[in-house]
């Protein structure tokens, strides 16, 4: 969808912004650029729509050479989302999310009825919203209605320039949390520009890793958290790299470990050496039970099973893992396929958790699927 060719962007008194840049954006695709103030990564995104023009090179967007397009018509295909957000103050948030499509001589009835279901599909209640100003909402509201307006013309393409960067953590992560889901269903090709490298390890198909101008690593944010192509990559990722990857590894059926089952309706056991999940009549967990307490009290597993709290779903990644643990102070956590009714999987110990980690490393750095690494282990007296 987007690609350039040997881009470079020089200004008058020398500097260079962008030096023989060449990578491509798939369709669908969500790349983020990542690296420090004043790398490029902002000038590469306003190439893309023209607010700033390459001094040599190409870019093209869907097959198009963009220096031949007109750059009003060009920018009405891509959509565009800045920190600072840029309502219109005077209009309403409905109007405002209305802009483009009336810009483009779309009715305004239609232009407003599309508006309504963008706020909706961000987590703003037309009814409630819709007639309210920008200075009545919170940052994080405004940069919803960023988003909304930025997709009311269906564009193909998004830019995003810092988009959460104004908002405190706790709703960055929130918005992060819905453009996730809001990307999943439309799938649009995005450039997503961030200093922040967790954000775009977080939201990245692939990430790009700028150093001054120019593109140090290009890759899965696994591999580029997991094998760093430099030293200046390894260092920009930081020491605790193994950490940050925690958040990109998923939890795999191969990870999990089969403690012995018993389900609801049971009679209690009387050979657990230690304890066992319980299950319900579907096959979901229902809670766990230990030997002694089977060996001590009668009736069914059912009348006697303990709550169990630490559990989530297959494909969840070991970060949300490892918080689990720690939230619930738990030695394990059940593992489940959603997609099968919640049904029980197995459980992640905290030693297979690390040792997911190790594996999903190893299989990128020998680029081969996780469940043929064979792990080196240390055994001693």
């Amino acid at each position: 969808m987007i690609r350039f060719e040997h881009v470079t962007k020089k200004y008058e008194d020398g500097t260079t912004a962008v030096d023989n840049l060449s990578f491509e954006v798939a369709d669908g695709e969500l790349v983020t650029l990542v690296g420090p103030s004043g790398c490029g990564k902002t000038t590469t995104m306003k190439m893309v729509n023209r607010l700033i023009e390459p001094t040599a090179g190409r870019i093209f967007l869907g097959g198009d050479d963009i220096s031949a397009v007109d750059p009003v018509e060009l920018r009405r295909r891509i959509g565009y989302v800045i920190q600072q957000v840029g309502l219109f103050p005077h209009r309403t948030v409905l109007d405002n999310t209305a802009t483009v499509p009336h810009l483009l001589g779309v009715k305004r009835a239609t232009a407003r009825a599309r508006a309504a279901e963008l706020l909706d599909l961000v987590g703003l209640d037309p009814a409630v919203y819709g007639g309210r100003y920008p200075e009545q909402l919170s940052g994080g509201q405004r940069q919803r209605v960023g988003v909304a307006r930025a997709l009311a013309a269906d564009p193909p393409v998004l830019l995003m320039d810092e988009p959460f960067g104004a908002v405190d953590p706790v709703v960055r992560e929130r918005l992060q949390n819905e453009f996730l889901t809001l990307q999943k269903s439309l799938r649009k090709t995005v450039l997503f520009v961030t200093h922040d490298l967790e954000e775009a390890v977080r939201l990245g198909d692939r990430i790009a890793v700028y150093g001054q101008g120019s593109i140090e690593q290009f890759d899965a944010p696994a591999v580029v958290l997991g094998a760093p192509a430099t030293p200046y990559v390894a260092d920009f990722v930081g020491s605790d790299r193994g950490l940050k990857r925690l958040s990109v590894t998923p939890v795999e059926p191969g990870d999990l470990e089969q403690p012995p089952v018993v389900h609801t309706d049971d009679p209690l056991p009387s050979g657990l050496t230690h304890w066992a999940v319980v299950l319900d009549p579907g096959g979901r967990p229902h809670g766990w039970i230990s030997a002694e307490q089977a060996s001590l009290a009668r009736g069914t597993v059912g009348e006697h099973a303990h709550r169990m709290d630490a559990r989530l779903p297959v494909g969840a990644s070991l970060k949300q893992a490892f918080a689990t643990m720690l939230q619930y102070d738990a030695g394990w956590i059940a593992v489940t396929d959603e997609a099968d009714n919640g049904r029980f999987l197995g459980v992640l110990t905290p030693a297979r958790l690390h040792e997911a980690l190790r594996r999903s490393t190893a299989a990128d750095a020998q680029d081969i699927p996780r469940d043929e690494v064979e792990l080196e282990t240390v055994s001693g007296r």
